[in-house]
């Protein structure tokens, strides 16, 4: 058993859960934890096996029916947590892990006392491969606290925390669909600091049937619902609640080409 697990949740992308699971280096002391979402499209274990070269267990927690990515993270966080492990990293279907990641973040949480909780900057690509731009994350707390009210600060499948807090915050949230991730956040920066690793650590996909693309209208209607309920009136909260309001009404496509050009 290692210090860190991975949790995968997965739901219907075979092809990139196999690709994420096959970016984790050989060098890398980690274990996986998939949560198959329901699935109709059956993991295959021997395959699944055979794509993972880390020095690790790989476990797979089978959901009867498909309940959401929210409930299988908290599933999967269950598990992890009655296994006893020291931290948790996430990884999404189809996101390709760079170098010695989870090594990186793990070092790092070792040697930041004071830090619970570390993303880093990321690669965003289609799903061919192709660069279609590059997000740095701010990194000390401070700014990342501030910056919340305009965005999620750490991006999903980058980060790693140590599971002692899940018994201050809890698991993520279930009622805000498609931004379980962005309330889970904000839960934790009330009572810890966080921080992102100035490098990039994943390639992250950009899938036309993902969360943020298919349920993007109810993850901005959310994100509003999750900055209301901790406004206040300052410059960060109130230019936030305007900029996540005018995300809900714009066109994904348009959304893309901006980031595009302005990053």
């Amino acid at each position: 058993m290692n210090n860190t697990i991975v949790l995968i949740p997965h739901f219907n992308n075979l092809k990139g859960l196999y690709k994420s699971i096959s970016s984790i280096g050989l060098n890398e002391c980690v274990d996986i934890l998939i949560v198959d979402d329901g699935s109709s499209s059956k993991i295959i274990e021997k395959e699944v096996n055979a794509k993972f070269k880390a020095q690790g267990i790989l476990f797979i927690e089978y959901l009867e029916s498909n309940l959401g990515i929210e409930h299988a993270l908290n599933k999967g966080l269950e598990i992890i947590l009655e296994k006893g492990y020291k931290y948790t990293a996430r990884l999404d279907c189809g996101d390709i892990c760079v170098d010695n990641r989870f090594k990186v973040q793990e070092a790092f949480l070792e040697t930041h006392s004071e830090i619970v909780l570390v993303g880093s900057n990321v690669n965003f690509v289609d799903t061919s491969g192709n660069l279609i731009y590059n997000l740095k994350m701010p990194s000390e707390n401070v700014e990342i606290k501030k910056k919340m009210y305009l965005n999620a600060m750490h991006i999903h499948p980058t980060i790693m925390f140590k599971n002692l807090i899940l018994k201050t915050v809890g698991l993520y949230p279930v009622t805000y669909k498609a931004a379980e991730d962005y309330a889970f956040f904000f839960k934790i920066i009330q009572f810890y600091n966080v921080a992102n690793i100035g490098a990039n650590l994943v390639n992250c996909e950009l899938n036309p049937e993902g969360i943020s693309s298919t349920q993007r209208k109810i993850q901005a209607k959310n994100r509003v619902k999750i900055i209301l309920k901790y406004f206040y009136f300052g410059l960060y909260p109130v230019y936030g609640l305007l900029r996540s309001l005018f995300l809900y009404i714009l066109p994904l496509k348009v959304l893309i080409f901006l980031k595009r050009i302005l990053k």
